[in-house]
């Protein structure tokens, strides 16, 4: 493992323990390949991406209020410190054994208090997770299936009226994954992302910005 600063627009550094590199792999007692997670993606949860440092950035200026929110695919979970640091109500969700550790080492390191953290796999239901107002994400649609499984997990946990945050580092997947979301009743509205990463790394992708209201009330 290593720890990082991780940096923040308008706000201290993340310090981020995660792993070395994403050739690392380890799952002896088989807990991971039992929820489909393979030995190439096994790494993919405990890695810096750009796209989270992107959603993260985003959060910090994004207006919270009241709103709950949760976090899918959430991995390292930048962008739910960056809410937890901000006083939200925030849960993050993941699906791999070892994110919830990692999650509550980050936790201590930044001087937060506890975040709560759920299952969240998208191919299996959680009641206990319950519905969010805001359901955010940061480059989920790497998988050919994800649309599909996705846009259904969204479903079940999204309020009546809610909004979707994802941010896609230009994917192929997203135009599936668009259909199915009209399909739910959300709204698009897509714009890029091409500014670079704090350290000058390029960044090209796209920020999902997916809405649902309230039907207007009947008139008697």
């Amino acid at each position: 493992m290593k720890t990082q600063h991780v940096h923040v627009a308008g706000a201290p550094d993340l310090v981020i323990r995660s792993l070395l590199d994403n050739q690392q792999y380890a799952d002896p007692l088989g807990e991971a390949a039992a929820l489909g997670i393979s030995e190439a993606s096994w790494p993919l949860f405990g890695l810096v991406w750009p796209s989270a440092q992107k959603l993260a950035d985003l959060m910090q200026g994004w207006e919270l209020g009241t709103q709950r929110i949760l976090e899918i695919g959430c991995g390292l979970g930048l962008a739910s410190l960056v809410i937890q640091r901000r006083e939200g109500n925030i849960t993050a969700s993941d699906c791999h054994p070892l994110t919830a550790g990692f999650l509550a080492a980050n936790v201590a390191l930044n001087a937060l208090p506890p975040l709560p953290y759920l299952t969240g796999n998208w191919g299996h239901t959680n009641p206990g997770l319950g519905e969010f107002d805001l359901i955010i994400g940061s480059d989920v649609l790497y998988e050919r299936d994800q649309p599909l499984t996705l846009a259904a997990f969204i479903a079940l946990h999204a309020a009546p009226a809610a909004q979707v945050i994802i941010i896609d580092p230009n994917r192929g997947n997203r135009s599936l994954f668009h259909r199915q979301m009209a399909l739910l009743g959300f709204t698009l509205n897509e714009s890029m992302i091409e500014a670079p990463l704090w350290d000058g790394t390029p960044y090209r992708g796209r920020l999902l910005h997916y809405q649902r209201s309230l039907p207007p009330a009947s008139l008697c």
